[in-house]
């Protein structure tokens, strides 16, 4: 098992070897790992449609949703929130801010695409008539809830998402082998899920959905819409996923185990 010192050391050389990827196999890379992340969060939304006990829906959601980041770091795909961890490497000058910027957006982009994709074709393949229209219904609720959280509770809850998501990923570098990095990722994902925290590559996949299913299923509401989205959710949502990898993860590591041999 890698230490938390030598995941350290690794991550400066991941992330570096990120910044010069080629632009349009990052962005590829990144439209698969919104495609995994879509198709986890529909999973996760099938299996808690129709239980009546919240508690119960939530934890069957949690239990889910991992798959996609599990399709990401076998399979292989570039996933925003995960490269909130290349800040590592810019404070350890390894890596110019410039390239974590300019790899932090082709990402995101493609994270866009492939999440919006994964939307369109359930929607328009109407996966969402399962449960006779119940699924369609709580798609729409479930995108409508989004949209109407408060800025700062979704700054919040976006922090503490992405706290989860990038010690996930860090605890699957502590091992070498497939069913190490699964079991070690698995568990901060649920958690995070279970607790109800924002994901802005998530949400990609579950407002977007929300809003196909409008017009699509003959849903209405009036609340959600592409700028509701984009202002009142994903905005504050992707800050504090940054803050919660960037600030939390990546430099609260760095300060602990490399600042005193960087300097």
């Amino acid at each position: 098992m890698n230490t938390p010192l030598e995941i350290a050391d690794i991550y400066i050389m991941v992330g570096d070897g990120k910044t010069t990827q080629r632009l349009w196999k990052l962005f590829l890379l990144g439209f698969l790992a919104g495609a995994y992340i879509g198709l986890g969060a529909l999973a996760s939304q099938i299996v808690s449609c129709g239980i009546e006990t919240p508690a119960a829906a939530r934890l069957l959601s949690a239990v889910v949703f991992p798959i996609g980041l599990v399709m990401i770091i076998i399979a292989g795909g570039e996933l925003f929130t995960g490269n909130c961890l290349i800040f590592i490497s810019v404070l350890s000058k390894n890596t110019y801010l410039s390239a974590m910027l300019r790899t932090w957006l082709v990402v995101f982009l493609g994270n866009f695409m492939g999440s919006v994709f994964i939307a369109l074709m359930v929607n328009f393949g109407h996966v969402l008539t399962l449960f006779d229209g119940a699924l369609a219904r709580s798609v729409v609720a479930t995108a409508t809830a989004k949209v109407n959280i408060p800025f700062t509770d979704a700054l919040i809850k976006g922090t503490l998402c992405n706290f989860m998501v990038c010690i996930a990923v860090w605890i699957s570098f502590a091992s070498d082998d497939i069913m190490g990095k699964i079991l070690g990722l698995y568990l901060p994902i649920t958690l995070f899920v279970v607790c109800g925290f924002e994901h802005s590559i998530a949400n990609m996949y579950f407002v977007p959905a929300g809003i196909f299913a409008q017009h699509v299923y003959n849903i209405p509401s009036e609340a959600l819409h592409w700028w509701s989205f984009l202002l009142r959710n994903l905005l504050p949502v992707t800050v504090g996923n940054i803050i919660g990898g960037s600030v939390m993860v990546g430099m609260g590591y760095w300060l602990i185990y490399l600042t005193e041999r960087d300097d």
